[in-house]
Formats: structure tokens, C-alpha cells, sequence
């Protein structure tokens, strides 16, 4: 949806804006005449009307997922999620072992994380994938050693938008005791999710991506059998012990009205996206010399990364200043080096760099798509 001369948004996978039934849902948790209290106030009616609301949220963000609401602790985001499933897990079971198993494609927040746990004395393997993104689970198996505490992956790719096979996943993990977390910043909304079915043990939100705010994510821990992790934060003893900190009513609200939206619009989302997603691929690869990064095969719809030949992508993306698009993850796009993830399926450096990543949300319209279009064959015309 374009308005007011704005660039056309096509970089959701970066950041989505908030839905407008969740900004109104956020306005009455934040004034005097709204509940506004501590929800660890638990002396009066401002606290409980606060511990209330943040309750039912967390049985919505549960719900998305197919999970004990229990098992919900609420964090910053993501990021922060994934840190504190990492290291949670391997300082509280170092008894057990000291390695970790994750793709050579992840995001860079488990990346960076495993980096400081690889100072920390812990053994981290990185798997390389399949030209297509995805690991081979004979790869996955053959990297389980005695030591092994956890494997971490993205259930989406954030670049290339390709899907693991968690469930298959899981159940390697969950037969070898093995711990398995889930990035599913991207998936969470998009795809369905069932923690006990898929075995998964610890699983990453984070609200930004699907039209909450930004600054609130969740960290889902296994209630049966109790999973137990080291905290990074000492306080109040929120959370359950693992995150202290005053709880933001308003942004937690926000989290479960936008997975509340996202578990009842999903199929409709989805079948307005498959068609969108079609169209602007079937339109970039008519503008000749292109051609899609990954796979058409198993992968979500509204990640399109596309390579221009003949063209740098940096100056690509200044010629396209009607369309808001990336060079890869919005933590990395800044970065002159190329794509980590596009590297590591098989793309040269000169590849990875004529890439431009394209993504699509609820608000896209065939419109935008069409107009895109237009811009990159004019902006085409230009760079080559």
C-alpha cells in the first residue's frame, strides 16, 4: 500500500508495520485513563488489571504456536531470545557437554552468539547446507557427538526464505536427547507451528515481524519435561526467574493481539501473498539475465532474493529510490561484504553482490508489484 509518495515497501522481512487493530489495542495500556500499573504490583487493582492483560496475551502468543502458555517468557525480541536460549542452555547443562550445532546461514544473532560461546570454551559446529538452503538431515546426524547439547536453527531463512524440515529435525534431536531451538522470527504467523509436534524445545518470536511492535519478542522453554536454562538477568526474579525486568504492558499487549490477528488471518494472508509473490517473480525473471537465489521449492512465498546480472546491487538499490528493498538482513544490509548466506549456498562474491532481496506483506498490493516492476526495468536501463 502506497501512500502519500512513499517509497513502495517491499522489505517486510526486515520489519513489518504494526497492524492498526494492534496500535489501538496498545493505546488504552499506556494513560491514567487507560491500565497503565506494574503487572508485578500485586497490592492493588492497577497491578492486577496489568498481570490481566499481560496473562492473556501470553495464552495468545501460546495459542499461535500450539503451546503451554507457561512455557512463554517474554523478551526484547528475538535477538535477545536467541541469546538466552543459547547460553541459557549451555551454561545450565555444561555438565552434560559443550556442543552446539547450527548453519553456517543462520542469522547473526545466533552466529554472534555461538562466537562468544566459542570463547567461552564451548565446541560449535557450523553446518554448511544443500545449494538450496536447507541441511541434509543425514549431515545434521552425522554431526551429533557425546557432547552434544543443542542444535539452533532458523525454521525460515531470512535472506533466502528457505524452510527446514523442523519436524523431521526434531525428531532426530528428540530421539538422541538432544535440546532443539528454533528461530522462528520469520515462520511465527506465516506457518503453522506446533511446538510438541514438531519437538521443538525452545523456540525464538519476535513481535516486529508480524505487525506488533518492535522491542517485544518471547522465548518459548519446554514445560514437559521441565527445560532449564541459566538467566543472563538478575531482578526482580520476573518471568519465572529467566528474565528480570519490569514488564512493558503496552508492547506485550501488542505481541498478543498481533498473534491473535496473525492465527486467524494466516490462511488468508497466505493466499494473498502465493499470488503476489508469483507475480513479482514471474515479472523480474521477464526482465532477462536474472535469476532467484535458493529455491522456488520449499520456501515461503514472501522472501524473493533475486540475482541481477550484469549489475552491482548497491547501485541497483540507489536507482530504485521509488522501492524500498535490502542487500540482505536490515542488521547486515550496511555491511559492504557480501551475504553470509548467499556465500554459503554456493554464490560467488560477485553473485552474492549483483543480489537484491525482496519481501512482501499484508499490506503489498498487486499494484505495488506492478509499479515495482516498472521501476526495475527502468532502473535496469540505467545501471547496465
Amino acid at each position: 500500500m502506497n501512500t502519500q509518495n512513499k517509497p513502495i515497501y517491499l522489505d517486510y522481512a526486515a520489519t513489518t508495520p504494526v497492524d492498526a487493530r494492534v496500535a489501538e489495542k496498545m493505546s488504552h495500556y499506556l494513560t491514567m485513563e487507560g491500565v497503565f500499573g506494574n503487572p508485578a504490583s500485586t497490592t492493588h487493582a492497577y497491578g492486577w488489571a496489568a498481570q490481566q492483560a499481560v496473562e492473556q496475551a501470553r495464552g495468545q502468543v501460546a495459542h499461535l504456536v500450539k503451546a503451554d502458555p507457561n512455557a512463554v517468557i517474554f523478551t526484547s525480541g528475538a535477538t535477545e531470545s536467541i541469546n538466552l536460549a543459547l547460553q541459557g542452555v549451555m551454561r545450565f547443562y555444561h555438565r552434560k557437554g559443550n556442543h552446539l550445532i547450527t548453519l553456517q546461514t543462520e542469522h547473526k544473532a545466533t552466529l554472534d552468539t555461538c562466537a562468544f560461546l566459542e570463547k567461552q570454551g564451548c565446541q560449535i559446529t557450523y553446518l554448511k547446507t544443500q545449494s538450496d538452503g536447507r541441511v541434509a538431515l543425514a549431515d545434521l546426524k552425522a554431526a551429533f557427538t557425546e557432547q552434544t547439547v543443542c542444535v539452533s536453527l532458523s525454521h525460515v531463512n531470512n535472506e533466502i526464505g528457505t524452510i527446514q524440515d523442523v519436524s523431521a529435525i526434531g525428531e532426530l534431536t528428540r530421539a538422541q536427547g538432544i535440546l532443539f531451538h528454533v528461530d522462528a522470527a520469520q515462520s511465527a504467523g506465516k506457518l503453522p507451528i506446533d511446538v510438541n509436534a514438531m519437538k521443538i524445545d525452545l523456540l525464538s518470536l519476535s513481535a516486529h515481524k508480524i505487525y506488533g511492535p518492535k522491542g517485544i519478542g518471547a522465548l518459548l522453554v519446554r514445560q514437559q519435561p521441565r527445560l532449564r536454562l541459566m538467566p543472563m538477568m538478575y531482578g526482580g526474579g520476573h518471568e519465572q526467574g529467566y528474565r528480570s525486568g519490569t514488564l512493558p504492558t503496552h508492547q506485550i499487549v501488542g505481541m498478543g493481539e498481533a498473534c491473535a490477528i496473525a492465527a486467524t488471518q494466516m490462511d488468508a494472508d497466505k493466499k494473498h501473498l502465493q499470488a503476489l509473490a508469483e507475480q513479482l517473480r514471474d515479472g523480474i525473471l521477464a526482465l532477462g539475465d536474472t535469476a532467484i537465489n535458493g529455491t522456488s521449492e520449499d520456501k515461503i512465498a514472501t522472501i524473493l532474493n533475486v540475482r541481477f546480472g550484469g549489475v552491482d546491487g548497491e547501485g541497483l538499490l540507489n536507482a530504485l529510490t521509488g522501492l524500498a528493498v535490502s542487500s540482505g538482513s536490515a542488521c547486515t544490509s550496511a555491511n559492504v561484504e557480501p551475504s553470509h548466506v548467499l556465500r554459503s549456498i554456493g554464490c560467488s562474491d560477485a553473485a552474492a553482490h549483483q543480489s537484491l532481496r525482496f519481501s512482501l506483506g499484508r499490506y503489498t498490493t498487486a499494484e505495488d508489484i506492478e509499479a515495482a516492476l516498472n521501476q526495475l526495468k527502468q532502473a535496469l536501463l540505467l545501471v547496465r
